[in-house]
């Protein structure tokens, strides 16, 4: 009467694209702006639009603290970098976008080093990403190469974001 009932109807190619930018933004907990000011310096990249993108997320500060396994999710990540627990290149952090390169060093400020959020980082049994060296003794780490293809998130379908953004 209202409707076909018990029919399932295929999402369309809009609902796959909006679905898949929206478990972007939640993944690496972005806004709907600074998705777009990473789009638009991933269009101007050569490389890919879609690795290009990944790479740009992949390199930010709190998801390079994720990856080595100084947090377990990407929000306590964020946190940390927010209370300026951590210095980069012997700075002071506390901005979670921060773009991180290779060759760039990250370490746990000495205030916090004694508390007991890094206590049993040693002790954990926590790959970090090849791209990252860590020393968890030490409470340090380092970004030791470009980030590859291989290297990011496979969850992602980063040509359906694009064609939502070329449009």
């Amino acid at each position: 009467m209202h409707g076909q009932k018990g029919s399932i109807h295929k999402p369309s190619e809009y609902s796959r694209q909006l679905r898949e930018k929206q478990k972007l933004k939640r993944l690496f907990g972005i806004t709907e702006k600074q998705l777009c000011n990473y789009m638009d310096v991933a269009f101007k990249k050569k490389d890919i639009t879609g690795h290009a993108l990944l790479k740009l997320l992949e390199q930010r500060f709190d998801n390079v603290l994720y990856r080595a396994g100084f947090a377990h999710t990407r929000p306590q990540a964020r946190q940390m970098v927010c209370h300026g627990l951590f210095k980069v290149n012997g700075r002071r952090m506390d901005i979670p976008s921060c773009q991180v390169l290779v060759g760039d060093k990250f370490e746990v400020i000495a205030r916090a080093k004694k508390s007991k959020l890094f206590a049993d980082l040693e002790k954990q049994k926590f790959a970090p990403a090849k791209w990252v060296k860590v020393d968890y003794a030490e409470l340090n780490g380092e970004i030791t190469r470009p980030l590859e293809v291989e290297d990011l998130e496979q969850i992602i379908q980063h040509s359906l974001i694009v064609e939502y953004y070329s449009k």
